[in-house]
This record gives structure tokens, sequence and C-alpha cells, in this order.
């Protein structure tokens, strides 16, 4: 069985798949953040949608990447978490 980087390494050989994946690099980078962010704080998604006035199901399909959130979005995210918004271009 191969391991998850060598078989990530032989698809980024597609330019299709490479493609797709750098594509959806923003949404899973603000995924890893809120769930670093949430787990650090030591708040569930309920929690944290409840501070937000949200639902759980919106935090969770952020963490999923599964949407792209807003600044605004993002800017209450920060908030509820008492942290700061950071956003830079490489």
């Amino acid at each position: 069985m191969k391991d998850w980087n060598k078989l990530k390494e032989e698809w980024l050989k597609d330019p299709r798949f490479r493609k797709l994946y750098e594509e959806s690099q923003p949404e899973y980078e603000i995924a890893r953040a809120l769930i670093r962010a949430r787990i650090e704080k030591k708040i569930t998604q309920k929690e944290l949608a409840k501070k937000m006035r949200t639902t759980q199901s919106v935090i969770s399909r952020v963490e999923q990447a599964k949407t792209s959130p807003s600044i605004s979005f993002l800017k209450r995210l920060a908030k509820a978490l008492d942290t700061t918004l950071q956003v830079q271009f490489k």
C-alpha cells in the first residue's frame, strides 16, 4: 500500500489533478487554521457556532473545505476565537 505523500506525488504529475489541487489550497489552509485554532481554544464546533451566531453545520463545512468563506465570515471567526485575521499573498 502506498502512503499519501507518494500517491499525491504521482497524482500531481497529472496536470488536471495538479490544477484542482492548487485551486483548493486556500480553502484547505483556512480549514486547517480553523481546526487548529478551535482545538487550541478547546471549544467545539457547536460552541464556536454559537459565538458566531451561525450553525454547527456551517463550521463543519468550512472545516471540511467544502466552502469558500467570505472575509466578513473570517473576521467574525477571528473575533469569536479571540485572535486576529491575517491575509497574505505569496
